[in-house]
């Protein structure tokens, strides 16, 4: 990258960010993490990259508008919001999985007596075209919160969540019941500005895709 490539990368809040800064830093790129002010926009010391630290929803949302040119994401985040972004490279960290849990004493794949079973999960979208696809009909609650409690308050019979040791469901009572979606960190790319940049996109992408393999 030279100093006249400024390309805006939306970075993920949370579990993504460190391995993506990780990764930011051992191709070179000076990274700045937020300042104490909260400033979304962060340039980079060498003046290649603007990176804006988002809520992990907004970066297929900021990369489809424009906002951003590339984002670091999860595929979960990307397919809930189904956002119109090329997906060029899979960087291979950020590994979970997508699954319905329940707990032991509620049936799985239906429940006795016609009753419609509740799913509570934070990815309304991808559990409604899941139980769509497996036929079953079923009643989903979004929640915000600690989606492994729901059964525990009453919410709901089962949960659509993401898991990696599983370690979560077991303390709360859980056992996965199906796979949904295997889970890990990508690179989204902008669709117009992929067509007008693509010098500086190939040389970004190219430096992580070394990086990775």
């Amino acid at each position: 990258m030279t100093a006249r490539t400024v390309l805006k990368l939306a970075l993920p809040k949370g579990r993504l960010l460190e391995p993506s800064l990780t990764l930011l830093r051992s191709i070179g790129a000076a990274v700045s993490e937020p300042a104490a002010t909260r400033k979304l926009l962060v340039p980079s010391s060498d003046g290649t990259l603007s990176v804006l630290f988002v809520k992990p929803a907004d970066v297929p949302v900021y990369v489809e508008s424009g906002a951003a040119d590339v984002g670091i994401t999860g595929t979960d985040v990307l397919r809930e919001t189904a956002a119109d972004v090329l997906e060029p490279l899979a960087l291979g960290f950020g590994r979970c999985r997508m699954v319905v849990a329940s707990p032991t004493q509620i049936p799985y794949p239906a429940l006795p007596g016609g009753v419609t079973p509740r799913v509570a999960t934070k990815y309304p979208r991808l559990t409604r075209a899941f139980f769509a696809e497996t036929g079953q009909g079923v009643e989903v609650i979004t929640v915000s919160g600690s989606v492994e409690v729901a059964p525990l308050l009453g919410l709901s019979h089962w949960i659509v969540d993401l898991v990696d040791t599983g370690r979560t469901l077991r303390e709360n009572g859980l056992v996965e019941r199906a796979p949904i979606l295997d889970v890990g960190a990508v690179v989204v790319v902008n669709r117009a500005s992929q067509k007008l940049r693509l010098e500086e996109h190939q040389r970004l992408l190219q430096a992580l895709h070394d990086a990775t393999t």
